[in-house]
């Protein structure tokens, strides 16, 4: 992967992930990582291995999302899911050997910027609302619930404030949103038994007096999440409905966040940084200001990690960038080949899909 590789309009990279990944070469052998387009016509992905093209894939629908996380989204190695932001819809790909293919589109109630699993579920947040729809069997299925959104001052949120959604336990999901000059709000969303959207919000909650732009996020098995605040360049801690700490980042725009194991990563995209934190349930601690740094001078934007292996997209000069990491028990990263020059703008959305062991 030292070698640059342009594409027309989005990538899936096939990497090695060092030791890591030979615990799944029996089964697959391959790690990919999924990039979104994002094009606001034709929005696509490619398929690539470390020398070739493999495969292109439409996603039927139109891109142009923006100020979002997790427009792209795995779940256990065997499906992916991608918004269509122009065309409100997702398109869902699964897992054909060493590629994908398209399985599924499936439309929602508001344009869409972002995608989460979970509860037998696949969660999507749009410009105005929430959707549910069931999973079985890694199949998504029927359209189950929604929920519309809002600001913590009241009303609708305007168009391009929905950052990301994520589950939060059995019974809610959070959805951020980003509307400067105001702290912004965190949407805690109701979940029924079988893990349906209800169509009622637990929480509409404002972030702290001070802060700004609650954004991405990445939650811990004992239900609490931590969130930056990225205009403020602060991350907070969220627990039982409430922001409990905020501390100040030490670099400037914490804005998307990958959870990997322990750790918690932030991309920083005032700073073109990479930082790692710690979070306990009642404090966060910047555990490693500057874990890594964007080596093409981009400022970096979407991140995501399983297995390993950690992916980076950063923009600058008019281009999008895809770059690799490992990572070890200690959240020690390493670069792992050279950046990948997409070869469009506005590349959103990563998705790091190693072959699930379950």
């Amino acid at each position: 992967m030292s070698n640059v590789m342009k594409i027309g309009t989005a990538a899936i990279i096939f990497l090695s992930a060092g030791t890591v990944a030979t615990l799944h070469a029996i089964k697959q052998g391959t790690t990919l990582a999924v990039v979104m387009t994002n094009d606001a016509m034709t929005n696509e992905i490619k398929v690539y291995d470390a020398q070739a093209l493999l495969q292109t894939l439409s996603t039927q629908g139109r891109g142009n999302a923006g100020g979002n996380a997790r427009g792209v989204r795995q779940y256990h190695g065997e499906i992916v899911a991608a918004v269509n932001n122009g065309s409100n819809s997702v398109a869902i790909f699964r897992r054909d050997g060493n590629g994908l293919k398209l399985e599924q589109v499936v439309g929602t109630t508001s344009a869409p910027v972002s995608v989460d699993f979970g509860n037998s579920h696949m969660y999507v947040a749009g410009e105005t609302t929430a959707d549910s729809f069931v999973l079985t069997h890694n199949h998504v299925g029927a359209h189950d619930g929604t929920v519309s959104l809002e600001l913590a001052g009241g009303g609708v949120p305007p168009g391009g404030s929905t950052a990301q959604v994520g589950v939060l336990d059995r019974h809610q999901l959070l959805v951020t949103l980003k509307t400067d000059p105001t702290p912004g709000t965190v949407d805690v969303v109701a979940l029924d038994d079988d893990g349906a959207v209800t169509g009622s919000l637990t929480r509409v909650v404002s972030a702290p007096p001070g802060t700004l732009t609650p954004f991405g996020f990445s939650v811990s098995v004992d239900g609490t999440a931590v969130i930056t605040l990225a205009h403020s360049s602060q991350d907070g801690l969220f627990r039982d409905g409430a922001f409990t700490t905020v501390i100040n980042a030490g670099q400037t725009a914490p804005c998307w966040m990958t959870k990997a194991g322990k750790y918690f990563f932030t991309a920083n995209t005032g700073s073109k940084t990479i930082s790692r934190l710690v979070a306990t349930g009642n404090n966060i601690f910047v555990d490693g200001l500057v874990a890594a740094t964007v080596v093409t001078g981009g400022a970096p934007s979407d991140i995501d990690s399983d297995h390993g292996v950690l992916g980076v997209i950063d923009h600058g000069a008019g281009q999008s960038h895809l770059s690799f990491f490992t990572y070890n028990a200690f959240g020690e990263l390493t670069a792992s080949g050279g950046a990948i020059t997409v070869g469009v703008p506005n590349a959103n959305g990563v998705a790091i899909m190693a072959v699930d062991e379950d």
